[in-house]
């Protein structure tokens, strides 16, 4: 038994959602999601401003998708109402990042500067070594992140790179720090 799964969607004010065909769709101020679900397998209703998601049989497999729709569900509607952002931190002496346009060009270390290109629903914020990525999508956020992210992770002896605001990179101790034997 789910007990995500059990948990009804608030709508907030502003949100249009609909269920159609095994589509749900979720229409905001920040725009419009849709995503496909399994309906041989999971019912979703819409009710006095509230989503409720429920199987349709006793399985394990639609226990599983149960928890996770309703999940996805929730990211989407508060997607289209809120958005999500992550933030990013550079590290290091002359590291620089700046936005032109739709792309995000990052300054870190290599003998030239690397452009990441925005996908649909992305946009990117610099402000002095703090890269925010922001959109309606949860999943594509995320992804963005990561990208930026592993074009120069932090590395442990110095903590150069380019890391989350609440990581915490793990240090280790260089060569000078071990124990001499005479």
């Amino acid at each position: 038994m789910s007990r995500i799964g059990k948990k009804a969607i608030e709508i907030p004010q502003g949100v249009e959602v609909s269920v159609e065909n095994g589509q749900f769709i979720v229409k905001g101020r920040l725009g419009e999601m849709k995503r496909d679900y399994p309906a041989r397998m999971l019912s979703v209703k819409v009710e006095d401003n509230k989503v409720f998601v429920s199987p349709v049989s006793k399985t394990e497999q639609t226990g599983v998708f149960w928890g996770t729709f309703r999940s996805h569900f929730n990211n989407m509607i508060q997607g289209v109402s809120k958005g999500w952002q992550k933030s990013l931190e550079l590290v290091g002496v002359g590291y620089r990042a700046e936005v032109q346009g739709n792309d995000l060009v990052l300054t870190v270390g290599y003998s030239h500067p690397v452009k990441v290109t925005a996908p649909e629903g992305i946009t990117f914020k610099v402000e002095k070594s703090i890269i925010t990525v922001s959109g309606a999508n949860k999943e594509s956020v995320g992804d963005v992140s990561d990208k930026v992210r592993s074009i120069r992770p932090p590395e442990p002896y110095k903590g150069k790179g380019i890391k989350y605001i609440d990581e915490e990179v793990r240090r280790k101790a260089g060569k000078a720090a071990k124990t001499q034997t005479a």
